[in-house]
């Protein structure tokens, strides 16, 4: 899949999807030429051309002037000799210099994909993937900068990454690496990416790509629920369904940042990576400084392919463990339905009503451990709270799976409330600056998770839980963001470290959790999507997607996240009305129907529901058990867009395209309202399909399609088809 011509000096990635072609230029740089659609043999004719442009420097020692980096298409850009565009990296040497001149010293190819050294990244074995190593040099400052590219056999994606040795004498400063950069020749491209809030996240936005440049980020110390660390570029003619689209999706937790240019000549360059913003690494002689991954994949035919691409190879090659491709369990949360004010009573009178409902698992929020009665005390005190729950959480456990239902539980480890016995004891434990009063958020601060005795405290506090109480799941939350960000531990000069050290530490700590207890399914959880990346799925396979459970709100929300993120990933539950985040009203069959586009549940105490909704909700549970690999691992296809209109629709596929799930949804009624139809997608088109509605060959139902029932009454109405393959072909 990776192949070098020595006589051209051009290095061809490709598949049976896709091409990712580079070269060594003049000089020793690496050009980037092309990225897209697969090419069978490049025949070198599209070398970048030769001219001379005014103010364009040239290389030291040229013997013309039709040579520059000013315009090249670049590979891995850095600044000091001529490209005056935006870099890829910042160095600063011990003389005080901020010039680095990397260029090529050689490469290897290699059979499948190492780890990263303590970061999350896709894997694959040998006859899976294949890897090329590009090693850069600077031999002035003794530096060797290693490219990684990995190109996987059954996907039209491949990744990237960087690493930087110091094999100098003296240190160097790393104030920008990125993961990945790339330049696009003179073309329009739009630029989508999933912007939004606490209760709002992932809204897509799309906009031309102007000139000049745009930065999207986070300095928030998560990836946050302002800026998903993902975008994609798109021809302005694509839409779901036809057109060339390329996304990139950084596999990173923390700060990050997404830098868009287009300059004067329409060349587009897309950098990502850990946020240079405050960022300073001190990378002493003979160490070695490692970047996150970017996943690069490619569509020639529209979003909903794109998305197919990214949701197949996060299941299979991102997301790993024993919940791998594995359906995961409907479950009730009692968040909703009772907040802090529980007892052990209240508890089992849902639990049962949950079992007799056919749900299989009770996940115990917030408020077991410590003296927590409500949200101004006892982070990191992990201890159970016996004033609520008087037989203990190992009993409490015990009755949950007499009843045949498995037991979850939720933690917030990452934080420490200032009413707790660990700060008493440890309030150095919590980031601060020396001097200055610390900030608080929700009544908490943020422990250095940079510090290996911090993290140790809080394992060995969950291990002995663990050990003690049989859990089957565990809710991973973090409810603020960084501020005071400051470590007792690190000389000064080593301040700008602690960002990513923490988040270091946090994949340390993760990645010792699942190894010692594999058998418990994770769901991560940042007040909702605000840490929704692809390095937490690395570790938890499943992210509580919003905070905010309206059925309405959720339609733009999962939509959004479907942009990049597969169904089996977001978890979405069915809540009470008023809805506690936006006060709408909406019928249980509209909040079932929202929701099973995800890992699916409920939120809202059932002890108080009248017979006629348990009757729905019982029916919804069995609905979803019975079609449940079809709605968490089918292929997702987007149909129309809550962005877009006031109908939305999306369906589900299965692999074999013998049976799909439709779900229309309308938001809003209106008077003398147009006629509705949905032409559906990923049939065969010579198979029958059967629902309770109507029999169809597959290429009508795609391309004729149905009318939605024009009778449909009031607001936020939803419809919901079923069908099967009933005969292989047409008679």
């Amino acid at each position: 899949m990776i192949l070098f011509k020595p006589e051209t000096q051009v290095f061809h990635i490709s598949n049976k999807y896709i091409s990712y072609i580079m070269e060594i230029e003049e000089g020793g740089y690496l050009a980037h030429l092309y990225f897209g659609k697969k090419v069978n043999d490049y025949s070198g004719n599209f070398k970048y051309p030769r001219m001379d442009r005014s103010f364009s420097p040239n290389l030291p020692n040229a013997k013309d002037r039709l040579f520059s980096l000013d315009t090249l298409m670049m590979e891995y850009p850095g600044n000091g000799f001529g490209d005056f565009r935006e870099s890829a990296y910042n160095l600063k040497h011990g003389d005080g210099s901020t010039i680095t001149d990397f260029r090529y010293k050689s490469h290897r190819i290699q059979k499948g994909k190492e780890k990263l050294f303590g970061l999350p990244a896709t894997y694959g074995n040998e006859e899976e993937a294949e890897t090329l190593v590009i090693q850069l040099e600077d031999k002035e400052k003794g530096l060797l900068l290693e490219l990684s590219y990995t190109i996987f056999q059954e996907y039209a994606a491949l990744t990237k990454s960087a690493r930087i040795i110091n094999n100098g004498e003296t240190k160097t400063k790393i104030k920008k690496l990125a993961s990945q950069s790339i330049d696009f020749p003179n073309q329009d491209l739009d630029l989508l990416h999933l912007n939004g809030t606490w209760g709002r996240e992932c809204q897509i936005v799309r906009e031309k790509i102007e000139y000049g440049t745009k930065v999207l980020d986070s300095k928030r110390g998560s990836s946050s629920h302002q800026q998903n660390p993902c975008l994609i570029l798109a021809q302005p003619q694509t839409t779901e369904f036809q057109g060339e689209a390329f996304s990139f999706c950084l596999i990173y937790s923390g700060n990050h940042e997404m830098v868009i240019q287009k300059d004067p000549y329409k060349q587009t360059r897309i950098i990502m990576g850990i946020n240079s913003f405050n960022f300073d690494w001190q990378l002493n002689p003979n160490e070695m400084f490692q970047t996150p991954e970017v996943v690069l994949s490619y569509s020639s035919s529209g979003l909903n392919k794109l998305s197919a691409v990214t949701h197949d190879f996060f299941n299979y090659h991102l997301i790993r463990g024993d919940f791998k491709g594995k359906e995961r369990p409907t479950l009730i949360n009692n968040w909703e339905a009772t907040y802090f004010d529980f007892d052990e009573e209240k508890l089992l009178n849902i639990i049962d009503e949950a079992k007799d409902l056919g749900i299989e698992m009770f996940v115990l929020d917030d408020g077991w451990f410590g003296k927590r009665e409500n949200d101004d005390s006892s982070l990191g005190d992990w201890f159970e709270n016996r004033g609520k729950i008087k037989n203990g959480l190992s009993q409490l456990a015990n009755q949950v799976h007499s009843r045949g239902m498995k037991f979850g539980i939720w933690y917030e480890p990452e934080m420490i409330s200032e009413d707790s016995n660990l700060f008493r004891q440890h309030p150095d434990w919590a980031l601060s600056v020396p001097g200055r009063e610390r900030s608080p958020s929700r009544s908490q601060y943020v422990l250095d998770f940079s510090r290996k005795d911090v993290r140790e405290n809080i394992y060995r506090q969950m291990k002995e839980l663990l050990n003690e109480v049989e859990i089957d799941y565990i809710k991973w939350d973090l409810n603020r963001n960084m501020t005071d960000v400051y470590s007792a531990i690190l000389p000064s000069d080593q301040q700008g470290e602690v960002f990513h050290r923490y988040i270091l530490g946090l994949y340390e700590f993760l990645e010792n959790l699942v190894e010692e207890f594999p058998n418990i399914l994770f769901e991560s959880c940042s007040g909702g999507g605000g840490r929704f990346d692809a390095g937490m799925l690395y570790y938890m396979p499943q992210t509580w997607t919003s905070d905010n459970t309206d059925a309405i709100a959720r339609l733009k929300i999962q939509y959004g996240t479907s942009m990049i993120y597969p169904i089996s990933s977001m978890g979405a539950h069915v809540s009470a009305v008023p809805n506690h985040q936006t006060g709408r009203n909406t019928s249980m069959d509209i909040r079932g129907n929202a929701a099973m586009a995800g890992v699916f549940g409920y939120e809202l105490d059932i002890t108080q529901l009248k017979e006629e909704e348990k009757k729905e909700i019982k029916e919804q549970v069995a609905f979803y058990k019975e079609h449940r690999r079809l709605m968490q691992f089918g292929r997702f296809i987007r149909l129309r867009s809550p962005f877009e209109e006031n109908d939305v629709a999306w369906m589900f596929v299965a692999e074999d395209q013998s049976e799909a799930m439709v779900f229309y949804y309308r938001v809003l009624a209106e008077a003398s309202y147009p006629l509705v139809h949905l032409q559906l997608s990923g049939l065969k088109e010579e198979w029958i399909y059967e629902s309770e509605e109507m029999t169809a060959a597959g290429d009508e139902l795609m391309n004729l399609g149905f009318y939605i029932d024009p009778n449909l009454f009031g607001d936020y109405a939803t419809k919901r088809f079923y069908f099967k393959r009933i005969s292989p072909c047409l008679e």
